[in-house]
């Protein structure tokens, strides 16, 4: 194996797109730089750290990426994930094999993917043969019947944990709750929340002004940039348009207005900006208005979340839980089976989790 280490985390991936470049990338970092370098949420999560993730397995249907190594295929195709500066990504030894295109493919993203022309492979089987732990989904949004075969093939043959990382409601799905905990699988989802992303500020300033007693009249968020997640999200959104408003919803009176947004703006490239409106009312229903923005390297921020939900997953499957853990999935994604309001009542049960005072 290329990335040894002496307590491996082994993951598989389906989905070779710029979220898997930022998290390989990433991962590249840290082990020249030291595991404690900058930039993490958690340096430590029950004696694992970020260098001890190891990608095993990777599945993608792009001819420029089916076939080569994980590390060569990060950079392949319409991939315009940030790039580490000084950082060499190592042979990971992880060919890219064939997935089923099903739904993965659409009109919408015709022009920047090139389907292989070759069979499938047998997914559940790399997944056993090659000793994956965990699977972790990064499918363009709306491929709902991709993202389920990748669901089945983990959850109910290779009987491996299931990080749902967009916005395909299967963690939240009580079919897949009940094999989950039949098969001894546990499952984070659905939809991963950046590490500071549109919905973790938009949350952070509606409990804010619910705390100082604002009434939020109506509220907006805009997103954009010009990767591909971008131009998806432009063509077929609904799914992620679903879990943010939902993210947002029980911070706010029913009678509140919220409306989310996308945009693809192509010369953007992976760099995404958030805008942020909030019409309200304090005291003697006053008016108040707020407005902010945001830009980030998109992929990154996927990929800083992406490291500490695969490490409480592997705590989870350490001590035999299964089933969805709801801790991490309420901190760490836009629409998770169990909300927590309160996001620093959600830390607290996630540091309760690893602790071992809580079982999920």
């Amino acid at each position: 194996m290329a990335w040894e280490t002496k307590s491996p985390i082994r993951v598989a991936i389906v989905g070779v797109g710029n979220c898997t470049s930022a998290l390989i990338q990433g991962m590249a970092y840290y082990r020249k730089f030291g595991a404690d370098a900058p930039g993490l949420m958690n340096v430590d999560i029950g004696g694992y750290k970020v260098t001890d993730i190891v990608p095993v397995a990777a599945f993608d249907i792009d001819a420029r990426r089916v076939g080569q190594d994980l590390s060569q295929a990060i950079f392949s195709g319409a991939n315009i994930a940030y790039h580490y500066p000084g950082v060499d990504v190592p042979n990971c030894g992880v060919e890219v094999h064939m997935g089923p295109p099903m739904d993965g493919i659409s009109a919408a993203l015709s022009d920047f993917v090139e389907v292989a022309d070759q069979p499938a492979a047998d997914v559940a089987q790399i997944l056993k043969d090659s000793g994956a732990e965990m699977l972790l989904n990064f499918l363009p949004t709306a491929s709902a019947q991709a993202a389920r075969f990748y669901a089945d093939a983990a959850i109910k043959e290779a009987k491996i944990g299931f990080i749902n990382g967009m916005p395909e409601l299967i963690v939240c799905d009580p079919a897949y709750q009940k094999t989950a905990a039949e098969n001894g699988v546990p499952l984070i989802g659905d939809d991963v929340k950046s590490q500071l992303g549109g919905t973790a500020i938009h949350r952070a300033l509606l409990q804010l002004l619910r705390a100082r007693g604002i009434h939020v009249n109506r509220t907006y968020q805009v997103n954009y940039a010009g990767n591909t997640d971008f131009y998806n999200l432009v063509n077929r959104g609904q799914s992620k348009h679903k879990t943010k408003q939902e993210a947002l919803e029980t911070l706010v009176s029913s009678d509140s207005e919220i409306s989310t947004g996308f945009s693809y703006v192509d010369f953007m490239g992976d760099r995404k900006t958030a805008l942020f409106y909030i019409d309200a009312s304090n005291y003697g229903d006053a008016p108040l208005r707020f407005e902010a923005k945001l830009e980030v390297e998109d992929s990154a921020n996927f990929g800083g979340v992406m490291v500490d939900m695969i490490r409480y997953m592997k705590l989870a499957l350490d001590r035999g839980t299964s089933g969805v853990l709801n801790a991490a999935s309420a901190w760490l994604t836009k629409h998770p089976p169990v909300t927590i309001d309160d996001d620093s009542l959600a830390v607290q049960q996630l540091d309760e989790f690893v602790a071992g005072q809580r079982e999920r």
